[in-house]
């Protein structure tokens, strides 16, 4: 097993378990260092404690006592603590670094890692990426926001494997000498705020993917997002854009017929069967990535005319007489419901709401056209049901559960409708993660059934 032998620090805190918080305070002790453990919501009789504890670490649960900092040298934190959190206002007084998992996963990758980040499409580009690379013959592992907590990948990854790494902004912004070879920026746009107080904060954390690399690294980044063109100025690796709209001579983009990489023609869009124009820029991105880590036409097309979707990203479920039923769970903003609604032109039948950030969703109206009925739920559903009404849509109907949603939506539904889950919403108010919201909606179908 991998050590971290290049982490300068002895006492660290890990703040917040969870699986993340978990693997790097179990490396961190395999490793040698001396391990306090901080969280607030875990509990004595918590397996992980046990293990932690049985390992040398010293675990502090039930509250955030500011003396887990003394003689502390960095803080290891869960990307999901926000940085109001006393502990890290306290580090951030006393000039503790703070850092999040990934910074260590970085530290144990010998061979090329693709780091890709954006607003939205970050799984799917993350998928087709390693599944391109695998594809051609190469090992490569995913990782990271995904699913797969990056130092337990991290350490199992051979020399000459490759690490695709799904990152969040929560984790970017932890960020202190992590660099990717590939950085991919797919796109900004508003989005956490709640967490990030401002969009500057959050423009800057997305940004953070490629901060720290050099003239021997790529950068992939849309060149139709006019954040991301201006944001990525100020990068010193070698930018390689992206394009719906123009041709490329040294980028991805697609014509009439046929996408493209630099002037080879790599496939014929009829024969990709992932839906979405938003999908294709995901397509060009991981397509720049795998070419750029050395995968074969060959095998970017066997990926693309198979790849349908990403379970909880506009997930294909099922056929009911005649009605296509979609998870997209994962839409958790109003920008990803968007691309979802541009993907179909059938009537549809939109299954939205969940937690309450605060927003409206008057930018939602534009997309609403093949709408023929909602069925709302969550904190939203008074705010959707007026953007609703506002749209022209007569059919307006609320659930309190994914279950009695889905028996609603089938109800005012017809053959060849599209029943469509794409929330435009957090899921925290109702389950516990987008991909819980998602399982419920496709145990839902299926019930149907």
């Amino acid at each position: 097993m991998k050590a971290l032998d290049n982490f300068p620090y002895s006492q660290v805190l890990v703040l917040g378990l969870a699986k993340s918080g978990t693997a790097a305070a179990k490396l961190l002790l395999q490793s040698g260092k001396s391990v306090r453990v901080n969280d607030k919501k875990a509990n004595e009789n918590d397996d992980a404690v046990h293990e932690l504890k049985s390992m040398g670490a010293e675990v502090i649960t039930g509250s955030h006592p500011l003396c887990v900092l003394d003689s502390i040298e960095i803080v290891v934190k869960n990307p999901g603590i926000p940085y109001e959190n006393p502990i890290l206002v306290e580090a951030k007084k006393r000039d503790i670094p703070i850092i999040t998992e990934i910074e260590i996963a970085g530290n144990l990758v010998e061979s090329s890692i693709i780091g890709i980040t954006g607003s939205n499409g970050k799984t799917t580009t993350t998928t087709l990426t390693t599944e391109m690379l695998v594809k051609s013959n190469q090992s490569a592992k995913i990782a990271g926001n995904i699913g797969y907590v990056a130092t337990d990948v991290a350490k199992s990854l051979g020399k000459d494997e490759k690490m695709v790494l799904e990152l969040s902004s929560f984790q970017l912004m932890g960020v202190k000498t992590f660099k990717p070879k590939i950085a991919v920026l797919l796109n900004i746009f508003e989005a956490h705020l709640d967490y990030h107080k401002t969009f500057d904060n959050y423009k800057e954390a997305k940004c953070n993917v490629f901060a720290n690399q050099s003239a021997d690294d790529y950068l992939i980044y849309n060149a139709d997002d006019p954040v991301v063109s201006e944001a990525v100025l100020s990068a010193n690796s070698i930018k390689i854009p992206f394009s719906l709209k123009k041709q490329l001579n040294e980028g991805a983009w697609v014509d009439e017929t046929s996408i493209y990489f630099k002037s080879e023609r790599i496939i014929d869009k009829s024969d990709i069967v992932l839906v979405g124009a938003h999908n294709l820029e995901n397509i060009l991105a991981a397509i720049s990535a795998a070419k750029l880590s050395g995968a074969s036409n060959e095998g970017i097309r066997e990926v693309l005319i198979n790849f349908s979707s990403v379970k909880h990203r506009l997930q294909f479920v099922e056929n009911i007489d005649g009605r296509l039923f979609y998870n997209d769970s994962k839409a958790t903003n109003i920008l990803a419901s968007q691309k979802a609604l541009s993907s179909f032109k059938q009537p549809t039948i939109l299954l939205a709401g969940g937690l309450d950030r605060g927003n409206e969703f008057d930018d939602l109206i534009p997309y609403l056209n093949n709408v023929k009925g909602v069925i709302l739920f969550g904190e939203t559903k008074e705010k959707l049901r007026r953007t609703a009404s506002d749209a022209g849509i007569e059919v307006v109907l609320t659930a309190n559960d994914m279950d009695q949603a889905v028996k609603q939506a089938y109800s005012i539904s017809e053959r060849d409708d599209v029943i469509l889950l794409s929330p435009a919403c957090a899921s925290w108010d109702q389950y516990r993660t987008f991909e819980e919201r998602g399982d419920m909606f496709i145990q839902a179908v299926h019930t149907l059934m």
